[in-house]
C-alpha cells in the first residue's frame, strides 16, 4: 500500500508514555516529523526508534512558537501537514477519511473532531473538542499573538490557526487519551490558566482582533464572573455529562475550576499579585 502523502507533525516534551501509541498509529503517513522541547525522558529515543524524524526547538521567548516554527524550518515533503499531540491517537476511518478529502482542491483546511478520555473512561457526553489543525501549508498557520513579555508557554495552546480559503469536517473522529496522571492534568491547566488570563488582559488593551464566536462567548462570560457556573450546568446537565458517571462529573468541575483560576488569576494580575 503507498503511503499517504501527508506530512504528521507531533509536538512533545518528556512524552515517553503517550508517544508510542500515537506513533504507531501513523505507519500510513509518508513523513513523521517529531518536533521536541528537550525532553528528559525517553520522547527522542522512541521517536528515533519508531522511525520519526526527530527535530529539536529550543523557544526564545519570541515568535514563532514550536508548530510555526515547524511549518518554518521542517523539510516538510508534502503540501499537507497534519499537527497532533502525543496524547491524540488516530484510528484506520480517520486515517482513511483524510486520505480521500485531501485530494480535493476545493478544500484548504479541516477542522479535527475528538473523542475525549478522561481518568481511563471514554466519554459520551458533555462539551465536544475540536480543532484545524490539517491544512496545506500554503494556505494556513497559527496566529501570532503578542506575548513576549508574558508568555511561558513554548507551544501553540490556544492559538488558533488562520486558514486561507475553505475549511471542512472529518467525521471521524481522533481519541484524546493522555496517559499521565490527574496531578499532570491538573499542573497542565494551571499553567494554561495563567496564560488565558495573561491573554485576556491583553485582548483588553488591544482593538480590532478577530475572535471566533466561542471565544467571544468565552471572554464574553470571563467579564461578568459567570463562566465557571455556566460551563459546569451546561457540561453536566444540558449536554449530559451526568450520564458518564463520576468521570463526567470530575470533568465538568475540574473544567469549571479551570475557568475559575482564569478569573482569579485576572484579579491577581490586575492587582499585581504574583502568580505561584
Amino acid at each position: 500500500m503507498s503511503k499517504i502523502p501527508i506530512s504528521v507533525i507531533v509536538s512533545v516534551k518528556n512524552e515517553a508514555l503517550n508517544l508510542p501509541s500515537c506513533l504507531a498509529k501513523l505507519k500510513r503517513f509518508d513523513q513523521i516529523i517529531v518536533v521536541d522541547s528537550g525532553s528528559t525522558d525517553d520522547t527522542t529515543i522512541i521517536a528515533a526508534a519508531l522511525g520519526a524524524e526527530v527535530l529539536q526547538f529550543q523557544w526564545n521567548g519570541k515568535f514563532p512558537k514550536k508548530r510555526n516554527w515547524a511549518i518554518q524550518n521542517a523539510d516538510i515533503r508534502h503540501e499537507w501537514i497534519l499537527f497532533l499531540d502525543a496524547d491524540e491517537f488516530v484510528t484506520d476511518e480517520f486515517v482513511s477519511e483524510i486520505a480521500i478529502k485531501t485530494q480535493d482542491p476545493s478544500y484548504n483546511g479541516f477542522t479535527i473532531r475528538f473523542e475525549n478520555y478522561f481518568m481511563g473512561r471514554k466519554l459520551r457526553y458533555g462539551y465536544g473538542f475540536q480543532k484545524s489543525a490539517l491544512f496545506r501549508k500554503s494556505k494556513g498557520a497559527y496566529e501570532k499573538i503578542e506575548e513576549d513579555l508574558w508568555s511561558h508557554l513554548d507551544m501553540e495552546v490556544h492559538e488558533h490557526p488562520i486558514i486561507e480559503g475553505k475549511v471542512g469536517v472529518i467525521k471521524a473522529k481522533v481519541a484524546h487519551k493522555d496517559f499521565k496522571n490527574l496531578e499532570h492534568y491538573i499542573a497542565k491547566h494551571n499553567a494554561y490558566s495563567t496564560w488565558e488570563a495573561q491573554r485576556y488582559l491583553q485582548l483588553k488593551e488591544t482593538k480590532n482582533v478577530l475572535l471566533s464566536i466561542n471565544q467571544k462567548i468565552k471572554y464574553s462570560l470571563l467579564s461578568t464572573g459567570l463562566l465557571p457556573a455556566v460551563y459546569f450546568l451546561g457540561a453536566y446537565f444540558l449536554k449530559l455529562g451526568f450520564l458518564d458517571g463520576k468521570e463526567g462529573f470530575y470533568l465538568a468541575r475540574f473544567k469549571s475550576h479551570y475557568f475559575f483560576q482564569i478569573q482569579t488569576k485576572i484579579d491577581s494580575i490586575k492587582n499585581n499579585i504574583e502568580l505561584k
